[in-house]
Order: C-alpha cells, then sequence, then structure tokens
C-alpha cells in the first residue's frame, strides 16, 4: 500500500515500472565491475543485501524510503510516528532475511520549519525498541519531506541460512506471521471513512498506519525453525507473494480465511493492502514452525496455503488470484 492510491494498483510490466527498472539497474550495476561476489552473497533483488567484507564477514544491509504523499501522509502522522515508520520499515527487510540489526544511517530532506528533531525521537524510539544504534546520517533543505534509512546486521553463524525470497519448494506450507489489513484500515479512517467499529478497534487501526512493527524475532525464529524463503509485507500480501513465487519457481494455492483479516479491515485491504511488515513464510515443516513460534512466546503463524510445482499457477480460494499491491511507477 501506497497513500496515495490504495485501491487501483498502477499497469505493471511498462517501461516505468518498478521493478523492470530495478532489473535493468541491476544489470547495469553487475556490469561495471566491483569486488566479486562471494559465494553464498546476495546483492539486488532480495529483500536485503549480504556481502562478505574482507578481514570482517557477512554484513546484511538495507536501506528504505518514506516519502510524505507516496508511503505516509505527514497530515495524518505526527513527526515521532515518520521517524518511527522509517526505521521499522527498513529493519523489516532485515527480519525478512532472518538477521538481527546492529547499526542505522538516518537521513532526512525537510521543508523548511519541519520538527526534524521530532523525527528523530520517533526514529530512536523504534530503534531502542529493535536494539540498534543510529550511528550518522545526514541532513537537507527539501520542499518534500523525504526519510532515508540504512539498516546494518548480520546473522548468527548458527548453521541455518539467511532466508531468501528464492528458497521456496513445491509442497511447502506458507503462513503469514499476523492478521492484514490494518496499515490500510488505519488510512481509511484517518481519512474520515466511515467505520462502526468501536473506539479501540479504530485506535489500533491508527497506530498501525501510523507505527507498524518490524518482526525480527519472528523472522530469526523462522530462520532456525527451518524456513524455506520469507519476504515481509510491504506491497500487500498477494502481490508479496508472487515476488516470492517468481523468485522461487514455484505455484501458489491460497486460502485465506476471516483469521487473516484484522478486526476493522476488509478482506480486500488484507489481500491487497501493503505496509504491513508481517512476514510471508514457506516452510516443509508447519508443525516445527508452529512450535518454534509457541516456545519463543509468539503469535501463532496463520496458514494460508502451500507452494505447488505449477509455476506461474496461482489461485486463491479455488479461483484465479486476483490483481492487488502496489507499484511504483517512473
Amino acid at each position: 500500500m501506497q497513500t496515495p492510491n490504495s485501491e487501483e494498483p498502477p499497469e505493471s510490466g511498462g517501461r516505468g515500472d518498478e521493478f523492470a527498472l530495478i532489473e535493468r539497474l541491476r544489470d547495469r550495476f553487475e556490469s561495471a565491475g566491483g569486488p566479486s561476489i562471494h559465494p553464498g552473497d546476495l546483492w539486488i533483488g532480495d529483500d536485503a543485501a549480504a556481502v562478505t567484507l574482507p578481514h570482517v564477514g557477512r554484513v546484511v544491509l538495507a536501506t528504505d524510503l518514506v516519502v510524505d504523499g507516496v508511503h505516509v501522509d505527514a497530515a495524518l502522522c505526527e513527526p515521532e510516528d515518520i521517524g518511527w515508520k522509517a526505521l521499522m520499515v527498513t529493519v523489516s527487510d532485515l527480519g525478512a532475511m532472518g538477521a538481527d540489526v546492529s547499526f542505522a544511517l538516518l537521513s532526512v530532506a525537510a521543508p523548511v520549519g519541519f520538527a526534524i528533531e521530532r523525527l528523530g525521537a520517533g526514529v530512536a524510539e523504534a530503534a531502542a525498541i529493535v536494539g540498534c544504534a543510529v550511528v550518522g546520517g545526514d541532513l537537507s533543505a527539501s520542499p518534500v519531506l523525504v526519510v532515508s534509512v540504512t539498516a546494518v546486521g548480520s546473522v548468527p553463524d548458527d548453521g541455518h541460512a539467511l532466508l531468501r525470497r528464492d528458497g521456496a519448494r513445491a509442497g511447502d506450507h506458507l503462513f503469514v506471521t499476523g492478521p492484514l489489513g490494518g496499515s490500510s484500515a488505519g488510512l481509511r479512517l484517518l481519512r474520515g471513512g466511515d467505520s462502526g467499529d468501536s473506539g479501540v478497534v479504530q485506535s489500533e487501526l491508527a497506530a498501525a498506519y501510523r507505527r507498524p512493527m518490524a518482526r525480527m524475532v519472528e523472522g530469526s525464529v523462522a530462520r532456525r525453525a527451518g524456513a524455506t524463503a520469507c519476504i515481509d509485507i510491504s506491497d500487500g500480501l498477494l502481490a508479496d507473494l508472487v515476488h516470492v513465487a517468481e523468485a522461487s519457481g514455484v505455484g501458489l494455492e491460497l486460502e485465506a480465511g476471516e483469521s487473516v483479516v484484522v478486526a476493522g479491515a476488509t478482506r480486500h485491504e488484507a489481500l491487497a493492502g501493503g505496509e504491513e511488515y508481517e512476514l510471508v513464510l514457506a516452510t516443509p515443516d508447519p508443525d516445527g514452525l508452529v512450535e518454534a513460534f509457541r516456545a519463543a512466546g509468539l503469535r501463532p503463524p496463520l496458514a494460508i496455503g502451500r507452494c505447488t510445482g505449477e509455476d506461474g499457477v496461482y489461485s486463491l480460494d479455488g479461483g484465479p488470484l486476483p490483481e492487488g499491491g502496489w507499484r511504483h511507477q517512473f
């Protein structure tokens, strides 16, 4: 979900399409040379990059942007909320790899008079929650608020590989770490949408939009429990599942019951809304995953289907997979 339009995703596949542009940039960067890819390293194409530094070892890197009018509506959020969100959406990419986060860099381009210190307070609050230190960054004046966070982390040398998008296999079971639709529903309510829900539910939905939570522990637990693939839900459940399926060369048979829809959200918001930052997981051992979550004191993951051997064939509740999700256009 992106703020201006969460109902009608732009057309995909054109020259200005976000993912087509990423592929062209990847080709250019890789052809430009530079350090050789170390066995097991990951460059462009997953939630985060994993690179091996000489005399240091492997580090995991992720960066993300929060832009007013695209990822957030500053009129509906306090500066602290925007800072919180910028940090959380970035470290979420490390969580989707099953990695830990250690350090972050914060860069802010803001209009004159914007309360940057208050935004920084939100960043600091979120950093304390996930256990990382903000060690630098940059400031600039700009007509539009743009917040960039770069996160640096690592994966313990515990014998379990990084989670990737391309690891799912036919027969793997699919789970999501929590009910969905809260961010989209929160944006709808904050913009004055009708709701018959209680004040508590409305408050929780608003918080889901303003202050999402990165699922760092869930990613780490899933990695150690033998999950084969993972992605965080930023573009929408359906869109992000297709990212995993395309990378892994599998089909999808999805079943999304009411348990997947958070209280106060619509089914469409749960399936096609984004900026959730729950994790989608694939595993050949569903009982082991559920038990690992239970042992860690986490909410039980929600089953949403399985991967098949029919590459490119996707279904939802026995019918065709509907369009849904977000792609930037350039």
